[in-house]
């Protein structure tokens, strides 16, 4: 370990940085208590000159995230469903939001060294890698949504993963894709190299750091380092997947070596571990940027890895082989695309993720149409209750919307490098006429239950992917930019593959696995050479007024092709129904993909859903009733007594935190 990194590991001990909890005072965005009306005090206290990145404990004392002091958010308990008592956190200079604590320390560390928001980023992201293999990894994809104070500007950068370059469509289907006879890839699509895309994360943080970046590139992972060369405690959503994946993780040594006891036995909850090969990849990385990722040593053994045959049981289970070369690694590119923006209610300016990603497009279409309601009028009830329990025809009416935005998605939207949108594109698909006519096929009083696209022609791109591997980090720094940012390994750990300390994500069974519908027409998300699998991902950004400059909102989510209803059920929770961050964040999740269910969110069992349950089935509504493990992080700009403050808000429904700045 190096002095620099010693030094830092150093001051993980000290005492002193910021603070990330309060009292239970529930208040809404306007900083009055939602009982008495009357102003209230902010949850976050901070003493910036010596409480920076820490929590508040009860007795008003600084606790260090990652100490293993008493109240320590970062010590391990076992995965739970609901985190109850969550309060909205305020911070007057910065913030970070994530679903880990240890990676928002990293990522408030490097705010209160002067950093900028994609500094932090790239701080969180090396952390996450760690410490929630399960959701993300160093190789895999990443959009992140980016606004620049400075300019007024919004940037989309698009780090999806590609196919290789010697795939077709028939990839995910045929061990030899060019053979109609061919078996399918074993053990199983997933399990075989040909999930394994080419991974893109790195170079996009690598990128808008060079862009956007104020501290020296290498300074970004000493924390990931330090952790992963002195150990962590393992938490709890960690050691469920490490437990649940154990079979597929054996087939990989590097996999066995690093989660497993030499007996095969998993690590579990609460136990220290380290993971020196990540620790010197993250070495690497720092000090020969992400190109170390794209060629030489790490690259081979990327490929390598990815080529592997047979598993490395002891009964040498086949494993059908990626096509990835050297030379798609080193053709990898960031794209850097135009955002989806469009006004809400004439009030906000909303910008969210183009494609490949669906779920911008998505997220702007039920916005457009749910605009054509007077939605205020459908709050939830007793919203300081973690968000309340939603109003039936709120619920009724955005899940309608949904079922819209997805007949669009399903049918038109992939990779527009390859497939084009239909008419005139995304702004035909967000045109406010076209919008208010999709509007009037909402029935208030019956579910449509499936719902048609619109008149469009194109090809139909059907997928219905489910993932648990991904997570969202939002970032406000000290200057006024803002990321929001979802990455993902796809699936929970990924491929399973692990190579020089991190997972090998399953990211090409985001594409229709089949390159043909029911009618032999060709699929507008089917694989195809250097192409992007379509994605839901849709981190978000709001500004009041109808362009880019008064921040307002930056909010997105982990959860596959739910994510579209998470991000809308968030957005409208703060923008139609004055929720608080944490109130937003919180709130019952609800929607529809284009089917009859609609999804009702049992994780917090503490709240009485029959009664909107059944008025829902009353009105035509399937009910999917199950939990639902959203990872939402929202940061909201507010005026508490003529000052402007930031508001925070994390998922309970995963172990994250807030930390930021400032004095109140």
């Amino acid at each position: 370990m190096n002095h620099r990194h010693s030094f830092f590991f150093s001051s993980l001990l000290a005492v002193g940085l910021l603070q990330g909890c309060g009292n239970d005072s529930s208040s809404d965005q306007s900083g009055k208590d939602s009982n008495t009306g009357q102003p209230s005090k902010p949850d976050l206290i901070i003493d910036q000159d010596q409480s920076s990145c820490s929590k508040l404990a009860e007795d008003g004392s600084s606790i260090v995230v990652g100490s293993d002091q008493n109240g320590d958010p970062a010590a391990p308990e076992g995965a739970s469903g609901y985190r109850l008592n969550n309060t909205v956190k305020y911070a007057d200079k910065y913030m970070v939001v994530a679903n880990t604590p240890l990676a928002v320390k990293a990522g408030c560390e490097i705010l209160k060294a002067g950093g900028t928001a994609v500094d932090a980023a790239v701080a969180v992201q090396a952390v996450l890698g760690l410490v929630e293999p399960q959701s993300s990894t160093i190789a895999g994809s990443g959009f992140m949504m980016y606004y620049d104070a400075e300019s007024k500007t919004v940037t989309a950068y698009d780090g999806r993963e590609t196919a290789p370059a010697a795939a077709n469509e028939y990839y995910l289907v045929r061990q030899d894709i060019h053979d109609p006879e061919s078996p399918a890839p074993v053990p199983s699509a997933r399990r075989s190299g040909r999930s394994i895309g080419v991974p893109g994360v790195m170079r996009l943080l690598e990128q808008a750091q060079q862009e956007h970046g104020k501290l020296k590139w290498d300074q970004l992972f000493d924390q990931a380092i330090v952790l992963a060369d002195h150990g962590f405690r393992i938490p709890g959503r960690l050691a469920d997947a490490i437990a649940s994946n154990a079979a597929h993780l054996a087939l990989d040594a590097n996999a066995v070596a690093t989660y497993f006891y030499p007996d095969g036995t998993p690590r579990k909850v609460g136990e220290t571990m380290t993971n020196k090969a990540y620790a010197k990849t993250l070495e690497t990385l720092a000090t020969q940027g992400a190109k170390a990722m794209y060629s030489g040593p790490m690259a081979k053994n990327i490929v390598a890895k990815a080529g592997q045959t047979v598993g490395d049981d002891t009964a040498q289970t086949p494993i059908t082989p990626s096509l990835m070369t050297l030379q798609d690694l080193s053709n990898y590119q960031v794209k850097k695309r135009t955002p989806i923006c469009t006004t809400y209610r004439d009030s906000y300016y909303v910008c969210t993720m183009p494609p490949p990603s669906s779920g911008g497009i998505a997220v702007a279409q039920t916005l457009g149409i749910l605009e054509n309601f007077e939605m205020s009028k459908y709050s939830p009830k007793n919203p300081e209750n973690e968000g309340g329990i939603p109003d039936v025809m709120g619920v009724h009416l955005v899940s309608e919307t949904e079922r819209l935005a997805y007949a669009d998605r399903d049918k038109y939207v992939a990779d527009t490098d390859f497939v084009p949108l239909p008419a005139k594109g995304i702004a035909s698909l967000i045109d406010k006429n076209y919008l208010k006519q999709r509007a009037a096929l909402i029935n208030p009083d019956q579910s449509m239950g499936v719902a048609p696209a619109g008149e469009f022609n194109s090809n139909a791109g059907i997928d219905k992917t489910v993932e648990h591997g991904t997570t969202q980090f939002t970032i406000v720094d000290a200057y006024g930019n803002v990321v929001s940012m979802t990455s993902t390994v796809e699936a929970s750990m990924g491929s399973f593959h692990m190579v020089d300390g991190f997972l090998l994500s399953n990211q090409l069974t985001d594409f229709s696995a089949n390159p043909v519908d029911q009618t032999g027409a060709l699929l507008a998300n089917r694989v195809e050479g250097g192409k992007r699998p379509r994605s839901t991902m849709a981190p978000t950004l709001v500004f009041k007024g109808t362009a880019p400059g008064d921040f307002y909102m930056a909010t997105g989510s982990p959860g596959g092709g739910t994510i579209i209803q998470y991000v809308v059920k968030t957005l409208v929770g703060a923008l139609d129904w004055n929720l608080n961050a944490q109130q937003a964040t919180s709130l019952v999740n609800f929607g529809a993909t284009n089917s009859p269910n609609t999804n009702i969110d049992s994780s917090n069992d503490q709240l009485s859903l029959l009664e909107l349950i059944d008025a829902l089935k009353a009105k035509g509504h399937g009910i999917s009733n199950t939990a639902q493990t959203s990872g939402i992080a929202t940061i909201m700009k507010v005026n508490i007594d003529n000052q402007s403050k930031y508001a925070g808000g994390v998922d309970p429904r995963r172990e994250g935190i807030v930390l930021g700045n400032g004095a109140l």
